[in-house]
């Protein structure tokens, strides 16, 4: 990973935060992409501490805002000629329905569409690379979700906080398997995983109930260097190269739920990202 370029969205913590720290380390120059300048910095301090490489940027986008993605993206063009490794890795849960300022819920808005978006400003600086990776962090809780209900996606009808969380990340798996079909023969890959049950912030905006919930078991979770592993594995280990399109967990591959391998579903969710992002 000698200075490799690896961009790293939700670096400033928990999972994210581990993935720059053991990157920088192999050699990487990681460009954060986080949402909190103050915390931000005061994470690539950190980085810089622990992993003894300061070839570290931080660049700042609030993945609830389209228009802040897409100057992230330009912020990071003027940064780097090419990258090597992208990893999507920002994510929320919400305790109530919120509307971004887009127009969309705010859950489906930041795990998937923010990952949609990026990922296609992303590609023209993967494309100028030799080889390419991109990682998408999902999670066990995309099981959860039974049946795709295109009526009540964004939680139009009625909202709940589990369930929201749960399609967003059942479509981080549709979007990584639609992508790798569509990058296939190049040379850039696409994956995603499941981190394990890891302790990190993200029950913060969950609500009072379900903050307190995360913290009564944080004692039982893995640590977020534990779940940085198979992020880490996937970005940067020689066993995965022009592995693409596959669905990981404690850094083997395994089955995704039944409706997460739908072809039909995928080819029409991505259609439906192009609109609501306005990417062709």
């Amino acid at each position: 990973m000698k200075d490799k370029k690896v961009i790293i969205t939700g670096a400033n913590s928990g999972i994210g935060k581990a993935t720059a720290i053991a990157l920088a380390g192999m050699g990487a120059h990681i460009i954060m992409v986080c949402r909190n300048e103050e915390k931000a910095y005061d994470a690539m301090q950190d980085i810089i501490q622990v992993s003894g490489n300061s070839n570290i940027n931080v660049v700042l986008c609030d993945f609830s805002e389209q228009r802040q993605i897409h100057r992230a993206s330009e912020d990071i063009h003027i940064l780097l000629e090419h990258a090597d490794v992208l990893i999507n890795n920002a994510g929320l849960f919400m305790s109530k329905r919120q509307l971004t300022i887009d127009g969309f819920e705010m859950t489906f808005a930041v795990n998937h569409l923010g990952y949609f978006l990026f990922t296609h400003l992303m590609l023209d600086l993967l494309k100028a690379a030799p080889e390419a990776r991109i990682v998408n962090v999902s999670s066990a809780a995309h099981r959860w979700v039974n049946q795709f209900d295109w009526n009540n996606l964004q939680a139009e009808k009625r909202f709940s906080k589990m369930q929201a969380y749960a399609i967003s990340k059942l479509c981080n798996i549709l979007f990584t398997y639609e992508l790798a079909r569509k990058l296939k023969g190049s040379h850039i890959t696409a994956n995603c995983l499941h981190p394990g049950a890891v302790s990190t912030n993200i029950g913060n905006s969950s609500g009072w109930f379900f903050s307190r919930i995360f913290k009564l078991g944080r004692s039982f979770l893995l640590t977020p260097e534990q779940g940085a592993a198979t992020s880490i594995y996937l970005a940067s280990s020689p066993k995965v190269k022009g592995v693409s399109g596959k669905y990981f967990s404690n850094k083997r591959i395994q089955a995704s739920s039944p409706i997460s391998r739908s072809k039909d579903i995928a080819k029409r969710l991505w259609e439906m990202s192009k609109e609501m992002t306005g990417m062709e």
